[in-house]
């Protein structure tokens, strides 16, 4: 009987560093920054085509996304043709160790063992191949019980990551782990990469579910007992997993690497499940930063990387790009240029990291900007803003052909609506009826409601919003087949 690989996609993360484009609510892995897909796309499409070989078969992704995510992240898998995969929901963040442990219950519970492929969600890996006989090398490790972690042979000297020194080799490229080393200084990395020991610590991980679940059990029995609880509280909500949310919000924030795998080293012979670091020279990145952006981007040949309505003039070695206005530059020299409709980030590319600092002002001063879009998206399609005034503001709304809103009323506010493409289907109160383009309907204050689009091309509507409070918070759903309070 074969033994079943499970992806494991881990969605959560804000990507601050990728600010403005990244938001709170929006994250990067969301975006589409390398080619066509999204960055959680082009994860899950990294897998079309792996053969584990004789033994081995290839299982569903399993993702761990965070509950606010969830109908943006069944959306881009929709898209992607990937229905198949489960979804498991974190109602709080609490880094990787916690949310692998989530996987490895799910799996052992639902295919009584199997192992655990563990990825980020917002990697970027051009070799694909490449990628495949990398895995290929860890499956026979993996299956016999050993922690296999894929390193990345470092192209330069980079202050920015973590590094595993290689230890006793084990046949073919595969290696033991000698021991994890924190991001250090530029001297210390340059010294690693000139040695040939180390590798860059990509934050890819395969081993048994039994394997880990033994091993967290181990080393940190409070992320285990809190990680099981969790699950034995599970429930179904509509094509997600639900955790019992208590369970898991008691359990402690920790990381793959600090909770298992600096436990298995070379250093800690006794450890049951050894560590094992397999080389990976894919064209790897992690998108961590503006500057990591432009590294992977296509570039001119005044080695610049562009995108949207963009105009140069003798501008060097910049990223530079435009979501909704034209954007001219002049005399640019390794400079970062980022439009988005509510926000401009202009940077020195070798500061960009320090956006994160430019974020946490931005939340401090309680700004929007720094967790939403002006465009935000909902599981029926989106909406956003495009005026706002006292006791005023005007929303442009989209809704997928078939979906519909919540039945819902407003205590404080009143609303037009306005049809510029599709037929909408509206209740009113007691009433229901169609709107077609370029009619209009008016929803007073207090009174029962629900938008719906019948047809088979998105709806588009203007709504006015007029009264006293405006808030999104002022809605009282009375039914909603998205589960929403």
């Amino acid at each position: 009987m074969s033994m079943k690989l499970h992806p494991v996609i881990l969605c959560g993360g804000s990507g601050t560093r990728l600010w403005p484009m990244s938001r709170e609510h929006y994250p990067k892995q969301l975006l589409r920054l390398v080619g066509e897909d999204s960055l959680l796309q082009a994860t899950l499409r990294r897998l079309q085509g792996l053969q584990p070989g004789e033994g081995f078969a290839l299982a569903d992704p399993l993702l761990i996304s965070n509950e606010a995510h969830r109908f943006l992240v069944a959306e881009q898998m929709r898209q992607a043709g990937l229905d198949g995969a489960g979804i498991i929901l974190e109602p709080v963040g609490r880094n990787t160790a916690p949310a692998v442990t989530l996987a490895a219950e799910q799996v052992v519970r639902e295919a009584d063992d199997g192992l655990l492929l563990v990825m980020p969600a917002d990697h970027v890996i051009a070799d694909r191949a490449a990628f495949h006989r990398a895995v290929c090398q860890g499956l026979p490790f993996a299956a016999a019980g050993k922690m296999v972690t894929f390193g990345i042979v470092p192209t330069h000297a980079e202050t920015g990551y973590g590094y595993i020194k290689r230890g006793q080799a084990l046949g073919g490229e595969a290696h033991g782990i000698e021991r994890f080393v924190e991001k250090p200084d530029a001297d210390t990395a340059a010294e690693f990469v000139s040695s040939g020991d180390y590798l860059w610590n990509s934050g890819m991980f395969l081993f048994r579910a039994s394997a880990w679940l033994e091993a967290i059990a181990e080393y940190r029995p409070d992320i285990a007992r809190q990680g099981k609880a969790a699950m034995d509280g599970l429930s179904r909500d509509l094509d997600f997993i639900r955790v019992d949310a208590q369970a898991f919000a008691r359990c402690p924030s920790d990381s793959i690497d600090y909770a298992v795998m600096e436990q298995v080293t070379s250093l800690h012979p006794e450890a049951r499940h050894q560590g094992v670091v397999i080389p990976l020279d894919a064209g790897w990145s992690d998108v961590g930063s503006w500057q990591s952006l432009w590294e992977v981007g296509d570039k001119n040949a005044q080695g610049n990387v562009v995108a949207g309505d963009v105009y140069l003039h003798d501008t060097q070695d910049s990223l530079v790009l435009a979501e909704r206005r034209v954007v001219a530059t002049i005399g640019l020299r390794d400079m970062v240029v980022i439009e988005t409709p509510d926000a401009v980030l202009v940077a020195d590319k070798a500061a960009a990291q320090d956006v994160k600092q430019v974020v946490g002002r931005l939340k401090d001063d309680a700004r929007q900007e720094a967790v939403s879009h002006r465009r935000v998206y909902r599981p029926w399609g989106s909406y956003e803003g495009i005026d706002v005034g006292e006791r005023f503001q005007v929303k442009r709304i989209v809704v997928a052909p078939g979906a519909r809103l919540s039945l819902q009323m407003h205590h404080h506010r009143a609303e037009h609506w306005i049809v510029v493409r599709g037929t909408a289907r509206v209740t009113r109160g007691e009433e229901q009826f169609l709107l077609s383009e370029n009619q209009s309907t008016y929803i007073p204050l207090g009174t029962t409601h629900r938008l719906e689009n019948p047809g088979t091309i998105p709806l588009e509507i203007i709504e006015v919003q007029s009264g006293s409070y405006l808030g999104e918070d002022d809605i009282v759903r009375l039914d909603d087949q998205y589960g929403r309070d």
